[in-house]
């Protein structure tokens, strides 16, 4: 009885059980949470000021436009095209929720966590392309001339609806190997990252979005996804809180 006694107030097996988590953590999460908010707002400012200068610019255009819009028609291999053409589909559509989709399956262990992430994971990319809808709408800016065209597009230009998504998609990728709560390799972050970025290029080699509409719909999917981030972290260490 003496050792059960002793056991039951050894400090250590309390803090093993117990369900706080330990105050580094809660103070961790909330420096999480600022760099989240801080990234947020940048993102969100340099976006505001790259479509002011796009609606104020002759034509809407930056000189930047026009020079990569030049080039991008001059130079098009048939092998180059038709890899930008395979790679451009993977931005759009069903492909992001599906690779979404799997992504939450992975992470959780529980089929509850599955749903959870899974369906979080949706959700986030379905707001983050309704709200780069109604930006589009808004700016309502002109593509480039139809005549340049290697595929097909729809809308307005600014800001790319591939780019956003691609982005946003790889964002959440790595986000949802992080919640498995395993390593997430190096390798595995660059590839998918240069995946997000390779597709919003390839809007412009064919020739349907300038340049400064892939630049805004990255700047636009950073801005997202930080602000989700930062709910996200804001919430569980509020969590945390409560619990502690």
């Amino acid at each position: 009885m003496a050792a059960s006694g002793s056991a039951a107030a050894d400090p250590s097996e309390r803090a093993e059980v117990g369900t706080a988590p330990p105050a580094g953590g809660r103070v961790n999460g909330g420096r999480s949470a600022g760099r989240a908010g801080w990234l947020a707002l940048s993102a969100a400012v340099l976006f505001v000021l790259l479509s002011l200068a796009v609606v104020r610019a002759p034509g809407q255009l930056l000189p930047t436009d026009l020079a990569l819009h030049r080039w991008s028609a001059q130079h098009r291999p048939d092998l180059a095209l038709a890899s930008a053409r395979a790679l451009t589909v993977t931005g759009t559509g069903l492909v992001p929720y599906v690779l979404l989709l799997l992504a939450g399956l992975y992470a959780g262990r529980t089929n509850r966590r599955r749903a959870l992430v899974a369906g979080g994971l949706l959700l986030c990319l379905g707001a983050g392309q309704a709200l780069r809808y109604a930006v589009m709408m808004l700016i309502a800016r002109p593509r480039p001339p139809l005549g340049d065209w290697a595929t097909q597009a729809s809308g307005w230009s600014f800001p790319s609806g591939h780019a956003t998504t691609a982005a946003m998609t790889a964002g959440l990728l790595v986000a949802a190997l992080r919640l498995r709560g395993t390593r997430v390799s190096r390798t595995a972050v660059v590839v998918i990252g240069l995946w997000g970025a390779a597709v919003g290029l390839t809007r412009v080699y064919l020739g349907v979005h300038w340049f400064t509409d892939v630049i805004g719909g990255w700047l636009m999917a950073a801005m997202w996804l930080s602000l989700t981030a930062f709910a996200y972290v804001w919430r569980t260490a509020g969590r945390s809180r409560v619990s502690g």
